[in-house]
């Protein structure tokens, strides 16, 4: 999509009734889907974090990225993310944690971007976080700088091939509930994307594919 074209959907993103939970289900497992929909987070108490769909130009068409998180001791180590993390204490809003961490994990400053609006929350069992997307863009090509110490790598993608090229495909593999079991995921850059990243990402799909019909 070229970033004219994605300016002058502006306005219908800002406005246009997400397609929320449904969404999302299209990358979750239906034995998970059920589970999901009857979890009573009152009971839960999760601990809150956020995160940044951040779209930009690149060569006049709009990208998305992504980031490769580092092997560490805990159930997200190595998986595919959005920038973002947990939302503190000295946090203004969701939207500026998101944007904080996106600026501490791949060196882009929070005035380099807009934020369009909030996407729909998800909860991730394993790790009882409650994850809050925030949609932003830059308006002018960015320059990453990706911590070390958090980020093994960066990855990128045109907003045109994820919308109209990366199908939600099933992969075998072990989850936190299932040793073995069939999980959507997308592939991007030969990177299987599952879990809470796949929910958002089919969130952002489905919203630009009702807005571009």
């Amino acid at each position: 999509m070229e970033y004219s074209r994605f300016i002058s959907l502006l306005p219908q993103l800002q406005t246009i009734e997400l397609p929320g939970i449904e969404a999302q289900l299209l990358a979750v497992p239906p034995e998970r889907s059920e589970l999901m929909k009857a979890i009573d987070f009152s009971s839960l108490n999760p601990k809150k974090a956020a995160v940044t769909i951040l779209l930009y130009p690149k060569q006049q068409q709009m990208h998305l990225v992504l980031i490769q998180r580092n092997t560490y001791a805990g159930v997200h180590s190595a998986q595919i993310a959005f920038p973002g993390g947990k939302i503190e204490a000295t946090d203004e809003s969701p939207a500026a944690a998101a944007l904080r961490e996106t600026e501490e994990e791949i060196g882009v400053a929070a005035h380099q971007l807009q934020v369009i609006r909030a996407f729909t929350e998800l909860y991730i069992p394993p790790s009882n976080f409650m994850v809050y997307p925030f949609l932003a863009f830059a308006d002018a090509p960015l320059q990453f700088l990706p911590d070390p110490k958090e980020v093994s790598q960066l990855i990128e993608i045109s907003l045109h091939d994820f919308i109209t090229a990366c199908p939600i495909q099933l992969q075998t593999r072990a989850t936190s509930y299932n040793p073995e079991i069939e999980v959507p995921c997308f592939i991007i850059q030969g990177h299987e994307v599952w879990g809470a990243t796949a929910m958002v990402l089919s969130e952002l799909k489905e919203t630009f594919k009702i807005l571009v019909q």
